[in-house]
């Protein structure tokens, strides 16, 4: 019965889709230099990529559309830019009847129409510049919208959508053997390629006959080191919703005012870090099912036993940013462990608080493992651009972004996490340990920016076209 129904919504859906087109036949107009379309079928909050591409080609005076979810605020940079034009699209619910195969099948047939509507309604785009993942059904649609309206379509892959599928459903569900055919069929169309790693430029050229030019992920201007003025109006801002961020003891004076980890003495502007301080350790996260976070808990666990057992290292202020599907799980779990020596935060923080507080921590951890082992996690990315040494689970490509023991370490488990704590902390806060070499080595390593690569890498792809 199901077989008969989808054939039916499916003709439904590639009728009604000839009917926008026909509508919209009239408009199409030659490609030139104009506006282009940055879209991803995800929220734009959380997608500071495309944000990065939308900012970087208004630097170059073009006009760009900004297409996706609005469920989290864009940085203020992209919201200000009068070149940018947000175009939000509305994340659709489906009714949670029947097979779930057919509920899905709805879903994308729902999106297909509203990209379809979204990409035709806005002014005709020399570019359409759209993010895999997700690509089911945006790459088609983008596609057919390309050709009816002469524009040329760029896919910028920054994974496969099947691999992140197939975490779910496992490898061998036809809905993710569905959608690696369809990223290899479609993504064939597309008239330029970008992609995140050199691993993945070998991988689309010989498993999909996609030539792809690697745009490495870089940090935004923004990702600095914090100046301990703003890292003092950080804590204190933040020690009004989160007692993490509060003093341990009171002030002596009324005219001192003191965070947890700052103190600023009013009466003449002397401002310095607290005696005998938490380290401050971040990591980021989606809360999904990609990053196990209980390697870190254990590690932290068996990072308070060692203080238990009488060494002397310093406590632990770890915040956890971030929201996601396993958020609240790991809440429940965070408070059961009892800490003494380790207090643990998850906020959500403001998209200009974020770099603040990655400029002012003492180390990241990153658990980000890669679907397909061929992607990079950007938040290493922006935690190199503040300076931030990082711990970084291993995965096959992690080498391209992580140098162990020169930027930072990688470990494969929770024990190994627990000594890199143990020995990067041990001198903690002297400027002679192993964990400021790191942060020398990061402020010599004269970054690469964002705008700096996009300038080398797109803009004469831009400009030759």
């Amino acid at each position: 019965m199901a077989a008969p129904m989808v054939q039916a919504l499916a003709a439904v859906g590639l009728a009604l889709c000839g009917l926008l087109l026909w509508r919209w036949r009239g408009r199409v107009r030659p490609v030139g230099p104009g506006l282009v379309c940055v879209a991803v079928l995800g929220d734009l909050g959380r997608s500071p990529r495309m944000q990065y591409h939308a900012l970087s080609l208004a630097r170059h005076g073009r006009r760009v559309a900004l297409l996706g979810f609005l469920h989290t605020k864009p940085h203020n940079d992209t919201l200000c830019n009068e070149r940018i034009h947000i175009v939000p699209i509305s994340e659709l619910k489906v009714l949670q009847v029947g097979p779930k195969i057919l509920q899905y099948i709805i879903k994308v047939i729902a999106q297909v129409l509203q990209l379809l509507y979204a990409l035709m309604k806005i002014d005709h785009p020399s570019y359409i510049l759209l993010q895999n993942p997700p690509g089911l059904p945006s790459i088609a649609v983008a596609w057919i919208v390309c050709l009816v309206r002469r524009s040329k379509l760029i896919i910028d892959w920054h994974n496969y959508g099947y691999t992140i599928m197939s975490l779910t459903h496992g490898t061998s569900h036809p809905i993710v053997n569905i959608a690696k055919w369809y990223e290899k069929i479609f993504g064939r169309l597309s008239d330029h390629n970008f992609c995140v790693t050199n691993a993945m430029k070998e991988d689309l050229q010989m498993n999909y006959n996609i030539k792809a030019i690697t745009l490495y992920d870089k940090p935004a201007a923004f990702f600095k080191e914090t100046p301990l003025e703003l890292q003092h109006k950080l804590f204190m801002k933040l020690a009004k919703d989160y007692d993490s961020f509060k003093a341990r003891t009171e002030s002596a004076h009324p005219d001192v005012e003191k965070s947890a980890f700052t103190e600023l003495d009013v009466r003449n502007g002397s401002l310095a870090h607290v005696k005998e301080r938490p380290a401050l350790l971040i990591s980021s996260t989606s809360w999904t099912e990609d990053e196990d976070f209980s390697i870190l808990l254990k590690a932290l666990e068996d990072y308070e036993q060692y203080i238990n057992d009488g060494v002397r290292i310093p406590s632990i202020i770890c915040v956890i940013t971030g929201k996601g599907p396993l958020k609240e799980h790991y809440n429940r779990l965070i408070d059961a462990m009892h800490f003494k020596h380790i207090q643990i935060c998850t906020p959500w923080l403001e998209a200009e608080d974020y770099p603040l507080l990655l400029g002012s921590a003492d180390l990241g951890v990153c658990l980000h493992k890669s679907s397909s082992g061929l992607d990079l996690p950007m938040k290493v990315v922006d935690m190199f651009g503040c300076c931030l040494p990082v711990c970084a689970i291993y995965f096959e490509c992690l080498h391209e972004l992580v140098k162990h023991d020169e930027n930072g370490l990688i470990f494969r488990d929770s024990n190994e996490l627990a000594e890199q704590l143990k020995m990067l902390f041990s001198e903690f806060p002297s400027i002679d340990g192993k964990l400021q070499l790191f942060r020398r080595n990061l402020q010599e390593s004269k970054q690469l920016r964002w705008d700096e690569s996009w300038d080398q890498t797109v803009l004469p792809l831009l400009s030759s076209n």
